[in-house]
């Protein structure tokens, strides 16, 4: 049998041939927007050097993505490709296939990473809570456990830390002449983000423990880094409709836990938590995991967002 050539390392060379010769500035491509924001940071005030994310600002999370021709081009000029790592990636083997020789620099590297689940969270045992909600997943075409690992990292601050001293790492690696310029960007950030991570424990230590629902598994993370407990996690994909079923599980569940608040993103249809809180009476509240965000994002954005989660958990939770 002839072996196929694959598809995408054919588009690749279509693709070589059409491009330019690569253009003088040094060119970073980093794969979605929480990257691209620490990168940011990383490289200001650098001479000489372009950041470029692959997916667009508003894109978020990146469920099931596909590469596009324009994230094909993009990668042809690239001198790094920096990446969240941790499975967010799932087309990694096809930039791999067509570009084996570009460097790829993985943030997750040294992050302790937290099982993900499609049912709900599984770091806590809740007995009927939590068994409600898995009887409903099931429903939903779920069955059994189907484990990986959750990607959302960055959302402790400190998993943060670590992934920018990796990002900074690769830079230095591929870009030494900026050497000096992004280890000094480096460790002024990690300053800011190691302030926030204490301010962040100590506006949150007088939660400790208290019960969220959210809809989607960014904020497990979150979670156990600042001393709240997710007490379930209805859609791994937040994409997916919930069935009747479910529904009226979620709804169990949320009385049994004393209709605690349940939490949205403002990237994704939040007609489910709605008609739960119809239902149940628990508030709704919307929390951003800092996916998308604005085209020209101040390098502050990150420990802004950060903050205005904070003050929604406050109010939400009653402190």
């Amino acid at each position: 049998m002839k072996k196929l050539i694959p598809l995408t390392a054919l588009l690749m060379a279509l693709l070589l041939m059409m491009l330019p010769c690569a253009a003088a500035a040094e060119t970073i491509v980093t794969s979605f927007f929480p990257i691209y924001l620490f990168t940011l940071n990383l490289t200001n005030g650098l001479e000489g050097v372009e950041v470029v994310c692959l997916t667009p600002p508003s894109a978020g999370c990146l469920h099931d993505y596909q590469l596009q021709t324009g994230d094909m081009k993009r990668l042809a000029r690239a001198d790094v490709f920096l990446i969240n790592g941790a499975g967010m990636e799932s087309y990694l083997s096809g930039v791999f296939e067509a570009f084996p020789d570009l460097p790829v620099v993985d943030a997750s590297v040294g992050v302790p990473l937290l099982e993900s689940c499609v049912e709900h969270d599984h770091d806590h045992d809740h007995d009927h809570d939590e068994a409600a909600a898995s009887e409903a997943a099931e429903e939903d075409g779920h069955e059994g456990h189907h484990h990986e690992m959750n990607a959302h990292i960055w959302l402790d601050v400190s998993n943060a830390v670590i992934m920018v001293t990796n990002l900074a790492d690769g830079l230095i690696a591929q870009l030494p002449r900026h050497a000096e310029a992004i280890a000094a960007n480096r460790d002024a950030y990690i300053a800011r983000l190691t302030a926030l991570d204490a301010e962040i424990k100590t506006a949150l230590a007088p939660i400790d423990h208290a019960d969220v629902i959210t809809f989607h598994e960014a904020f497990p993370y979150f979670a156990e880094a600042y001393g709240l407990h997710v007490a379930a996690v209805l859609n791994h994909e937040p994409e997916d409709a919930l069935s009747p079923r479910t529904l009226a599980s979620l709804c169990e569940t949320v009385g049994h836990l004393g209709n605690p608040p349940l939490f949205i993103e403002p990237q994704y249809d939040d007609a489910a938590a709605r008609t739960v809180s119809r239902e149940t009476g628990a508030p709704v509240h919307t929390l951003d995991p800092i996916v998308t965000g604005p085209e020209d994002v101040p390098l502050t954005y990150y420990e802004d967002v950060m903050r205005a989660n904070v003050q929604v958990l406050l109010e939400a939770l009653g402190h």
